[in-house]
């Protein structure tokens, strides 16, 4: 399951966005089309279904559509702004403390 990292604090709308990282104090500013893949990941849905949700809206192939969420999503990770931690091991972790 994709997230942001509790120290990332987005700012998204249709036209843009930006998310701040507290620990750096710097600004990632994203395009609208950027904006539109965060969103749909943050709505809780797997990396596939965000790429159909998007490909729908912008009327593109899914297979363009997956290599942008994907490259938004690992660009993010990269950057230290989110992780890719799957949910079943989040679990176990919180409940083996």
């Amino acid at each position: 399951m994709w997230q942001l990292r509790e120290s990332a604090h987005p700012v998204l709308t249709d036209e843009g966005g930006a998310i701040l990282d507290e620990r750096t104090c710097r600004w990632t500013h994203l395009t609208p089309t950027a904006s539109a893949a965060v969103m749909l990941l943050l709505a809780g849905t797997t990396e596939e279904e965000a790429a159909g949700q998007y490909a729908e809206r912008y009327g593109i192939s899914h297979k363009h559509a997956a290599a942008d969420v994907h490259t938004v999503a690992t660009r993010l990770t990269t950057l230290g702004l989110a992780t890719a931690t799957p949910a079943d091991r989040r679990r176990w972790r919180r409940w083996k403390r």
